[in-house]
Order: C-alpha cells, then sequence, then structure tokens
C-alpha cells in the first residue's frame, strides 16, 4: 500500500470512530441548572430535568433523594451523576419504578434502520458505582411503536468503579419516526415495584409495550436504606456488538449540543432566579404607546422545537422583566427555535425606557 493509500485509510478510520457516540453529555459534564437538586415523587418536587442536561428523573413512590454532580469519576473522567437516598422505602408499591433516563430524537436514530430487514444491533455501554451491589436494569422504550427492550447489569463490588457494556438486538418491526419528536427513552432502573418484574423478563428481546417484562426479577431496591448512593458515567450508545473506548468531546462542545434542548440568559455557573442582571438581554427601548418596552430575543443555538419560555427580572422573580427601572411583566411572543419576542402591556412605562429579560428556554423531549 501507498503512503497516500496508508494516510486516507488512517484518516478514513478515524472518522469512523469520531461522532459515533449517540448520547449528547454522557461524561455528565453540563449541568446548566443546577449540580444538585432533590428528588420526591410521584410528580414530586425535583422530578424531570433538574441536574444533569439530557438526563431525568422520572419516579413514583415516597423515596426521597438527592440527585447530583459528582466529582467522584473513574479515570479519565471529572464528573459523574450521583444518586443518594435521603429518605427510604422498603415497601415498593406493585407499579413503582424509579429512572434515571434519557431521550432520542427519531430522527438522530434513522440509520439505526429499526423496522427494517436492515436493521442494526447496537450497545450500551457505561461506568457505574454503587454500595448497594446486585443486579440492575437497563431499559428502552420505542415511544413511536410502543416497543419495549431491557437487559441486566450486575454491580459485582461495592464502592467500586466498574464499566458494563450491553448489547441489544436488531429490532425488524417498528421503524422510528424521522423528525425532531421523541422516538426512544433509555432508562436505567434504580427500582421495580412487583407489576413491573411478574412476567418474562425481555432480556434483549424486542416486543410490545407489557410492562411485566421490563424489570429484572431480582433488581436491587436502591431505595432501601437511607445512604445508598449510585454513580453512573462515560454513558455510550453506538452501533456494533462491541463497546469501543468512551469518545470524549470538549465541554464546549457538549455544551452547545445541550442547548438545543435547553438554555439560558444566566452566565453558565449562576442559577436560573439568581439576584443578577450579569448576560440579562437587552433588546431594544419603548417605541410607541402601542407596544411599549417591545424587543426580541435570539437563542445562542437553534433549539430543537419552540421552546416554553421563563422570564425573569434582575431580583430572580419568575414571570417579570425589567422595564425603565422596574419589574413589570411580560408578554412573551412568538417563541420559536431561533428566539422569542417580548413587550409589556403597560402604557405606565415610560417611553424611550431600557428593556431587558432573564429567561429559561425549555425544548426538552
Amino acid at each position: 500500500m501507498s503512503k497516500a493509500a496508508e494516510l486516507a485509510a488512517l484518516i478514513g478510520s478515524q472518522t469512523a470512530l469520531s461522532n459515533r457516540n449517540m448520547i449528547i453529555n454522557g461524561a455528565m459534564q453540563v449541568a446548566q441548572r443546577a449540580t444538585s437538586k432533590t428528588n420526591v415523587g410521584p410528580n414530586g418536587t425535583g422530578e424531570g430535568y433538574t441536574v444533569l442536561d439530557r438526563f431525568q428523573i422520572s419516579l413514583s413512590g415516597d423515596q426521597v433523594s438527592t440527585f447530583s454532580q459528582s466529582t467522584d469519576a473513574p479515570s479519565g473522567f471529572s464528573n459523574s451523576a450521583k444518586i443518594e437516598v435521603t429518605t427510604a422505602d422498603t415497601s415498593l408499591a406493585a407499579t413503582q419504578f424509579w429512572h434515571l433516563r434519557y431521550g432520542f430524537e427519531g430522527q438522530d436514530l434513522q440509520s439505526l434502520a429499526k423496522g427494517t430487514s436492515d436493521a442494526k444491533a447496537f450497545t450500551i455501554s457505561f461506568y457505574v458505582k454503587s454500595n448497594k451491589t446486585g443486579v440492575y436494569t437497563v431499559g428502552l422504550f420505542d415511544t413511536d411503536n410502543d416497543r419495549q427492550n431491557a437487559l441486566s447489569y450486575t454491580i459485582n463490588s461495592a464502592n467500586t468503579w466498574e464499566r458494563k457494556s450491553l448489547t441489544f438486538n436488531p429490532d425488524t418491526t417498528g421503524a422510528f419516526t424521522n423528525d425532531n419528536n421523541l422516538s426512544l427513552r433509555l432508562n436505567f432502573a434504580l427500582l421495580g415495584g412487583a407489576d413491573l418484574k411478574s412476567g418474562t423478563f425481555f432480556n434483549g428481546t424486542w416486543g410490545g409495550d407489557v410492562d411485566a417484562n421490563a424489570v429484572h426479577p431480582n433488581q436491587v431496591n436502591l431505595a432501601d436504606t437511607v445512604g445508598n448512593e449510585w454513580y453512573i458515567t462515560g454513558v455510550q450508545m453506538e452501533f456494533g456488538e462491541q463497546a469501543t473506548p468512551f469518545e470524549h468531546r470538549s465541554f464546549g462542545d457538549e455544551l452547545r449540543r445541550c442547548q438545543r434542548y435547553y438554555q439560558k440568559s444566566y452566565n453558565y455557573s449562576v442559577a436560573p432566579g439568581t439576584n443578577t442582571q450579569d448576560g440579562a438581554t437587552y433588546t431594544v427601548t419603548q417605541a410607541t404607546a402601542s407596544y411599549p418596552s417591545a424587543g426580541h430575543t435570539h437563542f445562542k443555538v437553534e433549539m430543537r422545537a419552540a421552546p416554553t419560555i421563563t422570564s425573569y427580572d434582575y431580583g430572580g422573580t419568575s414571570g417579570k422583566m425589567n422595564a425603565g427601572g422596574s419589574a413589570v411583566t411580560p408578554v412573551i411572543q412568538d417563541p420559536a427555535q431561533r428566539g422569542f419576542g417580548n413587550y409589556v402591556s403597560n402604557t405606565s412605562v415610560g417611553v424611550n425606557s431600557s428593556v431587558s429579560i432573564h429567561y429559561e428556554a425549555n425544548a426538552e423531549l
């Protein structure tokens, strides 16, 4: 082989290895909203997207925990996601669940060829650590076609980082919709009630939406003791039946990918609702009495879909903005993927008043 051919082959192999991880923020670097949050279920304070970008808590039951970005991580990583039990639950309801989960857009999964004769296998790998050894479940839920799959892994040694790798078989039934909506959920189960493990565990075989098959029968109950901890990082999903080394991306790259789903006007390390002017978007001065203090805010990156906007004034009060030196209620107008308009329906705001707004824009799956 000539030197030129060898160089071309090398470049080709490197290109094939880059961008192979379908997970955004798998190294748990980005936490725009906060670095810690208390989780209470069901549908209580702290459920949903609260700490680490692209990863959300979903739960039911009486357990209470703290979800945080931790600096406890395996060699080569700086951060992990940490869940620590602060109120135990030893008597699980039959349908009780607790997941750390991740959502995928359908258009990002088309290369899996799911629902066709060319469907591909894929592998999910991650580093995990817990004081509670035993069997845990990783589940998949195809929201387009109401299909599920799941595999189990075992934490063998307490308080020790272990790398796990799970390969899911191709699914020739049910194609993912080619759009920007949710098509697939990835669930890391931390417990499971009796109704979720009373059937025949999927164990790598795709099937219909049967919750009784979703959780391994020996799934541990992480919530059974106050102080139980579970950590995860280095989450990767890629083609094929073999896990490759984790694909590290720069913090800046991961942040921009995360901002497609969530972004804020505040500086990165400042929580929304903080009393500060730093980062506030100055739009335009008042032009007419009809639309006093009107303006437009452009996003840092184009978002997945038209987001939900939460505004703040300098003092951190939700649902407000600043105009003419006062905190007033804005009208959020036409939020779209690239920005939103706002105006103050308040003619008491003086002509040529300065206008500014803090915001959160949420387009999560």
